[in-house]
């Protein structure tokens, strides 16, 4: 009984590449330019398997403590405290839900969510997730742009616009990192991530926040003073990213699992479990940010120069919330984990455009020239406004680069949320009607508190503007947003039917 089991099983997941379908033999590839480097999990009932799983969590982690989360998290604590830790928490937990559908989509189906993008949706809308979703990958890349030209400023006194155009450069390290594999690449990331993490940890110590203060603020929702929201919906779209759906259904195809239905099952547990453990390492830090920031700030040992730096707070002038643990190399080594996040954030946001092109396009290129045409979109915004506005006007772009990010997240989430919840594509593992309804509100909520927030945010309604013209191009945002939404879930592939 349980030969015929696991030969059903086989048979019902199918992986597509171009024209062509492939079953998941034991010899045959899930996604081009991993399967070289595929790891092959034993199928045995044993935690250690747990071991084999881990690596895609936290290469997607990455994202949620890149520098526009480092930005925004600076400035929700210098401006309001421990108040808006509460998002944090509440964008942790929505992600983790997110994320493990995501890897339950490319586990169960053998296919990432690009590619049941192409297979499900007629050519128009399918053209239009492909434009959202490469502007997403290019919204991503600005903070890290302006990040790492922050950190090459503090290390070498280079000029923030200079540093943009070096960035550049950052192509060469991917090229050299990806040549060893993804497996130490993995590694890699994991390490730079506990390595940031270990800096706020320490000056988390050092700073001694309130304890009831910042459990308050964890626990009791609460949007005080102007641009309170603005910066709420900014921590959202800082934490939760639309590429990162794409990349973590990819990613898990870098395991080569058993296609039983234990296997399958096994599959999905230890990889919500792994990227659980990487989201909670990511949710500590930007506690600690917030945290540490908040408190120095509140401070009232702060000298005339913090106070100011404190006012108008980026990640240019950051390094003296460093000074307690690190003394004179506070801005040496902060410019050092503001470089390694930037440029593992390039590492990730490369490997999400190339899915994301191979997925909507059948189209594969050279990762450094992808890589390039990426960073080359994101240099030009922040070149402009480096020149122009100086490092305060970049930083504010790291802000609006999260507002972009928070808007078309409901763009790959509805796709997200229809695929698993289909009993064609996900037989037994889709999504039960309670967990369908549940995501559909939040891509509502989320949808409609982005657009509402953006004029308060990006001071539409302080200018002298027509408040009406401001009014009807929002209601035709909202109405643009919902129509395609509606598009996305009503539509169905020949290619399904007949299945």
């Amino acid at each position: 009984m349980s030969g015929l089991g696991q030969t059903a099983s086989q048979s019902q997941f199918i992986a597509s590449h171009g024209n062509r379908t492939i079953s998941n033999g034991p010899n045959v590839p899930l996604i081009d330019n991993i399967d070289a480097e595929q790891i092959i999990v034993p199928e045995r009932k044993s935690w250690k398997n747990l071991f084999a799983y881990i690596g895609p969590g936290f290469l997607v982690s990455i994202a949620y403590i890149d520098p526009g989360n480092f930005e925004t998290d600076l400035q929700a604590g210098a401006q309001y405290k421990y108040e808006l830790l509460w998002i944090i928490l509440v964008a942790s937990c929505a992600a983790l839900i997110i994320q493990s559908l995501a890897a339950k989509l490319g586990v169960v189906t053998g296919k990432h969510l690009a590619e049941h993008c192409r297979a499900e949706y007629p050519k128009v809308p399918n053209f239009i997730l492909w434009i959202l979703a490469e502007l997403a990958v290019v919204a991503c890349d600005i903070p890290e742009v302006i990040g790492t030209a922050f950190a090459l400023n503090m290390l070498f006194r280079i000029p923030v616009w200079c540093g943009v155009l070096i960035t550049g450069l950052s192509t060469l390290m991917l090229l050299l990192l990806q040549q060893y594999g993804v497996r130490k690449l993995e590694f890699l990331i994991a390490f730079l991530v506990f390595t940031m993490a270990s800096c706020f940890f320490v000056e988390l110590g050092y700073a001694k926040p309130n304890s009831s203060e910042v459990l308050k603020g964890l626990f009791v929702p609460q949007l005080k003073g102007n641009g309170a929201t603005g910066l709420a919906i900014s921590l959202l779209g800082a934490m939760v990213m639309p590429h990162n759906l794409f990349l973590h259904s990819a990613l898990v195809l870098s395991r080569k699992i058993p296609r039983s239905i234990h296997g399958i099952k096994e599959a999905y547990r230890f990889y919500t479990i792994e990227s659980a453990l990487a989201l909670f390492v990511a949710f500590l830090i930007n506690v600690s940010v917030i945290s540490v920031s908040g408190a120095v700030c509140s401070s009232d040992n702060l000298s005339p120069e913090d106070q100011r730096n404190c006012e108008d707070l980026d990640l240019n002038k950051a390094s003296f919330l460093l000074r307690n643990v690190l003394g004179k190399w506070s801005s040496k080594l902060f410019a050092f984990a503001l470089l390694a996040s930037g440029q593992s954030s390039t590492i990730t946001g490369t490997y999400a455009g190339q899915y994301v092109m191979q997925g909507f396009l059948d189209l594969r290129i050279t990762p450094w020239i992808r890589n390039m045409l990426t960073r080359s979109l994101a240099i030009v915004p922040s070149l402009i406004v480096a020149l122009i506005g100086g490092s305060s006007a970049a930083g504010k772009l790291i802000i609006i680069a999260s507002m972009i990010l928070s808007f078309e997240l409901p763009f790959a989430l509805v796709p997200l949320l229809k695929f698993t919840s289909s009993k064609t594509k996900m037989g037994s593992y889709s999504n039960s009607i309670i967990a369908c309804w549940f995501m559909r509100l939040q891509s509502f909520i989320w949808s409609f508190g982005k657009i509402a927030s953006l004029p308060n945010h990006c001071g539409l309604m302080k200018l002298n503007l027509d408040r009406v013209a401001t009014i009807l191009a929002l209601r035709l945002a909202i109405q643009s947003m919902l129509c395609l939404v509606r598009t996305l879930q009503a539509c169905n592939s020949p290619k399904q039917d007949q299945h």
